[in-house]
């Protein structure tokens, strides 16, 4: 029998509990229903409002040209959190309103995904902000989180260090202390799209639109290319919500070629380092009034960002320059020591694009706002916002459909209003003790598994894990790790394969796994990765 060191292991093709329909049974269904609401685009925010709607039980589709999460929603900054930037400005209940659901999610929506982080805000000679300025700053800011993660407090350059052993501390003053949330982006959001299909939404990714179909003037649908074997299909819907994100005006061209642009881009670029040494606490940075730098202990990886500048090009060709590189280690530089931030300690880089409302100003001070425009064809579009208050925007757009004139989705759904106000995502569950669940249950140590690897599953999956762990009872060989340096095992590639819409080996290991952003997405990895998902019926 071939394992997975020396081969793709020989694997049967479906999950114990059954599998995900065939991507032709799921374009059959698409083409024969007809359906109250389209979203067209499965990042956060169309993935967001595809799970309210069906919650309040609306016939919802969700598609998507590329992966789910394949853009920007898995290029973000992998963080939940208030912004303490937003201070500066003075919108105070914004920072509120962001606390409320960064604790939403991380207390009763997603705990199993969501880990709280400590952030240092150093204070340098010279630096922008004073140590009274940002002191007071950070405790305002926990006390608009009603003091959940402790009281904002400033501490000495040297207890710093101790959680935090590659700070600089060459002209330290002090340090202020606060507490947010992080999470894997891309974990999050294939929950999330996890959630709508359980509530009813059809959902197919590499379907991409081709045209839009019209009726007296309406958009009542469109006609889809399945981009995995060119099969061709359409969708009849009531409305259709484009939440294309950096691609929103593109489809909105489509509805009306004379549509003026709605929206401008903000690229955003990190890098992922491998890590000298133990970090406790995340480091953010003032570089100015306005912007801020993170170094973000990620995994047990080095998370270092972000970029802030206008992008006027493809938002496919959007990628890491060697400027954005100079950029952020410079950044970095100002409060990371120079050994941390060797070239040579760079796994990955990735970059995403901000959809932000149009007009003038800078990017860094523009907001972070939800737009939604309705065209002349009656199709809405939804742009903009941030990962923090996915769940609150997918109750906004939902509550804008709801109260279009004439009623387009019709009367019968159940009110946003009365929809439960912090509904759970699949795999909800005490994270620490379904790791330890993992490791008494696993049997012997020949086929059990690893300590590493329990906790990377219950905080990814959460009590979905033992769905996985079921998997290496059956066919140990699927314990295995799929690169000695990752916790990662095989059974997740089955798993995603089987139960999270992976079609590629990019699915798998950027996205439904962490393997490419450690580097570690190796040939011979993605080649074995790639006979695996081959073996789907």
């Amino acid at each position: 029998m071939n394992t997975p060191l020396s081969g793709a292991p020989a694997l049967g093709t479906h999950l114990a509990g059954g599998s995900l329909p065939s991507r032709a049974e799921i374009r059959e269904r698409l083409d024969s229903a007809a359906f109250d609401l389209l979203v067209i685009g499965g990042g956060i925010l169309g993935i967001s409002t595809a799970w309210h709607a069906s919650q309040s039980g609306l016939r919802v589709a969700l598609v998507d040209s590329g992966d789910f999460a394949g853009a920007t929603s898995s290029a973000s900054s992998k963080l939940l959190h208030g912004g303490l930037r937003y201070l500066q400005t003075g919108a105070v209940r914004l920072v509120a309103e962001n606390h409320f659901e960064r604790r939403a999610v991380a207390q009763q929506v997603a705990p199993h995904l969501a880990n709280p982080l400590t952030f240092y805000l150093p204070v340098y000679r010279g630096g922008p902000h004073g140590a009274a300025k940002l002191g007071a700053g950070v405790f305002a800011y926990s006390a608009l989180s009603a003091f959940g993660d402790g009281v904002g407090h400033v501490i000495s350059p040297e207890k710093a260090r101790r959680a935090v052993p590659e700070l600089r501390t060459e002209n330290l003053r002090a340090v202020a202390v606060y507490g947010d949330d992080q999470m894997n982006d891309s974990r999050m959001a294939l929950m999330t799209v996890r959630a709508a299909a359980e509530s009813g939404a059809a959902v197919l990714n590499y379907a991409e639109v081709t045209g839009l179909r019209f009726t007296a003037g309406r958009v009542t649908g469109a006609d889809l290319k399945d981009r995995t074997d060119g099969a061709e299909f359409g969708i009849n819907a009531r409305l259709v919500l484009n939440a294309t994100g950096p691609w929103v005006d593109h489809l909105r061209a489509m509805e009306d070629p004379k549509a003026a642009p709605s929206i401008r881009l903000s690229k955003g670029a990190h890098l992922v380092l491998r890590r000298t040494a133990p970090w406790r606490a995340a480091l953010a940075t003032p570089i100015d009034k306005y912007r801020i730098t993170f170094a973000l202990p990620w995994e047990d990886m080095l998370v270092l960002g972000t970029t802030d500048e206008e992008y006027e090009g493809d938002p496919a060709d959007v990628s890491v320059t060697e400027k954005d590189i100079r950029q952020i280690l410079d950044e970095a530089s100002l409060s990371v020591r120079d050994q941390q931030l060797s070239r040579d300690l760079i796994a990955y880089s990735y970059a995403g694009l901000r959809v932000l409302p149009g007009g003038p100003g800078g990017t860094a001070t523009a907001k972070r706002e939800t737009v939604v425009t309705e065209g002349r064809g009656g199709m809405l579009s939804v742009a903009g916002g941030k990962w923090t208050t996915f769940r609150h925007i997918g109750r906004t757009v939902l509550n804008k459909l709801e109260t279009l004139p004439g009623h387009p989705l019709g009367r019968d759904a159940e009110p946003v209003s009365q929809l439960p106000k912090k509904m759970p995502l699949p795999g909800i569950a005490n994270p620490h003790a379904v790791a330890h669940r993992l490791l008494i249950d696993r049997g012997t140590p020949e086929s059990g598994i690893a300590p590493d690897t329990a906790r990377h599953l219950a905080t990814h999956y959460g009590s979905l894990a033992f769905d996985i762990a079921r998997l290496t009872y059956e066919r140990p060989e699927l314990g295995e790790r799929i690169h000695p340096d990752a916790p990662e095992i095989w059974a997740q590639v089955v798993y995603a394969r089987d139960r999270e819409w992976a079609q590629t080996a990019e699915d798998v290991l950027r996205r439904r796994t962490t393997l490419t952003i450690r580097g570690l997405d190796t040939d011979e990895v993605k080649a074995k990765v790639e006979d695996v998902l081959a073996r789907r019926d």
